[in-house]
């Protein structure tokens, strides 16, 4: 450690280090001999950067003033005058820094950093996020979180409901869950959240949220024989096959993308699907005519995915030009989900049990004792299974 009075023909004389012994980056200090607390710090790579090195608290800091050759040592000195004249007056300008840039988080910083910690959020939530966060509120990325302000809420959910009830509710519940994240996330020097009230909360004090019912749609018993006859007009087989799988199980399309063939068992005819929205896995029994789908399906297997895509290595996505094109040949209006729902309403006609039929939608069972001694038996859904699907069958043959 040398002490120099810090000049630039002094610092620009001064040679970097040699490498540690073991071939690590090795960095040396010179103090300022004119000014206590003024330093400079050079690296084995010839960085030569100017410091200051106080006390603050009790504690030893070192702080970073800038780089020789952006500053001069005259500079440098100055700005560490100025700031240990500071540090003298009890301030920790470590802190206020520190605290600035806490202030300064954006949207998009939180945005960022809750991706990086929901390493969970499924695909399509993934989707979802991008569709609020990015395409709703694109304007607002850059701002800081702290200047997101009740008003600027209620205004945009308001603009936002002009095209689209749901649209608008949901990118309002994303935001919510953002800086909800950011209270928790971000600290002032003092330890409180940087946001104290999360803005969103004002929709729900001025009962704000649109009312959006839930969907309804499904396919009625008169449609199936329509629908299912313009599925077969399809050029592509696996398109074609995807939709009638998620009909005749009652799988989110998600779960029935995601199938690969390490997932089917055909001795066992059945077939599990480990992840799943309420992360329980959900393994169900093959009717004959899904045995028969997937058989031909694994005759044709060229790749690990029971639906794959067509045009890539992955799975299938979701195929709305041949949705559009089922619609157009049918016109019968529908969703993949609303495949589901006619499953369940299907399953609900049939009298099916309660308890199967909650197995078969792979629903938890909330606040039953009972239910948490009944051990799952996909056997036990093999007969409601096929109840299901002979309904189905006797419609499109009608």
């Amino acid at each position: 450690m040398a002490h120099l009075k810090l000049s630039k023909k002094v610092v620009d004389s001064i040679n970097p280090p040699a490498l540690k012994e073991d071939g690590k980056p090795s960095q040396e200090f010179y103090r300022d001999t004119e000014l206590t607390g003024f330093g400079l710090k050079v690296t084995n790579t010839g960085n030569k950067t100017y410091i200051v090195e106080t006390r603050i608290n009790g504690k030893p800091k070192r702080m970073t003033l800038g780089k020789h050759g952006h500053l001069t040592a005259e500079q440098a000195r100055k700005q560490a005058q100025i700031l240990l004249g500071e540090i003298a007056q009890g301030n920790d300008p470590v802190a206020d820094k520190r605290e600035k840039k806490i202030q300064a988080v954006t949207l998009r910083d939180c945005y960022k950093e809750y991706l990086i910690t929901r390493r969970d959020l499924k695909p399509n939530t993934l989707e979802d996020y991008k569709r609020c966060i990015e395409g709703s509120l694109e304007d607002w990325l850059d701002k800081p979180v702290t200047a997101i302000s009740k008003d600027m809420v209620e205004k945009r959910h308001r603009k936002l409901g002009i095209r689209s009830h749901a649209r608008a509710n949901n990118t309002m519940r994303v935001l919510r869950a953002l800086l909800n994240f950011a209270m928790e996330r971000y600290e002032d020097k003092n330890g409180n959240g940087i946001i104290q009230i999360n803005p969103v909360n004002r929709l729900s004090s001025t009962r704000g949220w649109y009312e959006v019912k839930r969907r309804q749609t499904l396919l009625t018993p008169t449609q199936l024989k329509p629908w299912y006859e313009a599925t077969l007009k399809l050029n592509q087989e696996v398109t074609r096959d995807y939709l009638h799988f998620l009909l005749f199980t009652g799988l989110r399309r998600s779960e029935a993308t995601g199938l690969k063939w390490d997932d089917v068992d055909f001795d066992e005819k059945s077939f599990i699907i480990p992840d799943t929205k309420n992360k329980e896995p959900h393994r169900l029994p093959m009717s004959d005519f899904l045995e028969d789908l997937l058989k031909r399906r694994y005759r044709q297997a060229e790749k690990i995915w029971v639906f794959p895509s067509p045009i890539t290595d992955g799975p299938l996505k979701e195929p709305r030009t041949a949705i559009a094109r089922v619609i157009s040949y049918s016109s019968i209006q529908f969703t993949l989900h609303d495949l589901r729902r006619t499953f369940i309403t299907i399953a609900e006609s049939l009298d099916i049990p309660a308890y199967a039929l909650k197995r078969l939608l792979n629903h938890k069972f909330s606040n039953d004792v009972t239910a948490g001694y009944i051990v799952p038996n996909t056997e036990r859904l093999r007969a409601p299974m096929q109840q299901i699907t002979n309904y189905i069958m006797e419609k499109i043959k009608e």
